[in-house]
């Protein structure tokens, strides 16, 4: 099935606003690894028969690595360009499937003029399941023992914890919590423009401890819901040559395959 992704400067043109932005991010649009994670959620939004646009080669990096790098003036010029192009087309809401983005939008924009109603796909997901909208069955993955790992700004940052975990309790029939969870969870290792630089000494690279974990609890999945978090643990399995037995999986696609799109 094909599906065509609405850009809003062609619904401009028909006189249409969206009540959605859907924010791709750089890795979205980029990364060979998470677009497939971004496919996923766009073949659920149009699903769900959601009202949304996207912006296309217009959207641009959010400055957000560049604020964390320590470079303010970059990340200024860059946020206040995104903030021009999003009132061209009198953006209300956004969408965001990169927690990064996501607590840029919400909580650092609005200092720049930039002030919108923001929400994390898995919030988005969350409340389609609560009002009816979104129905998944669990049988695409019943008998796997699926983990989580919560992603630092959508957790410590935004305290968001439970809408993933209510979008993974319907999806799958068993899931197990890794010790360190919630506000209690540790990091994977690329937050805080980590995942630009060169690793710090140390006893242990912080991927590879948290891989650790996520071996331990025997999971045949990890869930993840940030592109930096899948691409840790991406490489964390591979380092320990465990990938034919354990899986990371984005919440959006796991929605997508329990929905069979």
């Amino acid at each position: 099935m094909e599906y065509t992704i609405p850009l809003m400067a062609d619904l401009l043109q028909q006189n249409k606003k969206p009540e959605y932005l859907f924010w791709v991010g750089c890795a979205g649009a980029f990364d060979q690894r998470y677009r497939k994670v971004t496919q996923a959620f766009a073949k659920i939004l149009i699903h769900l028969g959601t009202d949304f646009g996207c912006l296309g080669a217009e959207e641009t990096c959010t400055g957000d690595p560049a604020r964390r790098a320590g470079n303010e003036m970059l990340y200024q010029m860059q946020a206040l360009q995104v903030i021009e192009t999003l009132k061209a087309y009198d953006v209300k809401k956004i969408i965001a499937i990169c927690p990064h983005c996501f607590n840029i939008f919400k909580n650092e924009y609005p200092d720049l003029g930039g002030n919108y109603e923001v929400i994390h796909y898995t919030q988005f997901l969350r409340d389609a399941l609560d009002n009816g909208k979104l129905k998944i069955s669990s049988d695409v993955f019943s008998g796997k023992n699926v983990t989580f790992h919560d992603p630092c700004y959508l957790g410590r940052a935004n305290d968001e914890y439970e809408a993933p975990r209510t979008i993974l309790q319907k999806a799958c029939t068993q899931i197990t919590e890794l010790p360190r969870n919630k506000s209690f969870a540790l990091c994977c290792g690329a937050g805080g423009a980590q995942m630009f630089k060169e690793t710090e000494a140390g006893d242990s690279e912080v991927f590879a401890e948290r891989t650790r974990e996520v071996v331990e609890s025997k999971a045949d999945i990890v869930a993840t819901s940030c592109p930096f978090c899948m691409t840790m643990f991406t490489d964390g399995i591979k380092f320990i040559d465990k990938q034919d037995e354990i899986k990371n999986l984005d919440i959006a696609e796991i929605v997508a395959q329990a929905l069979k799109l």
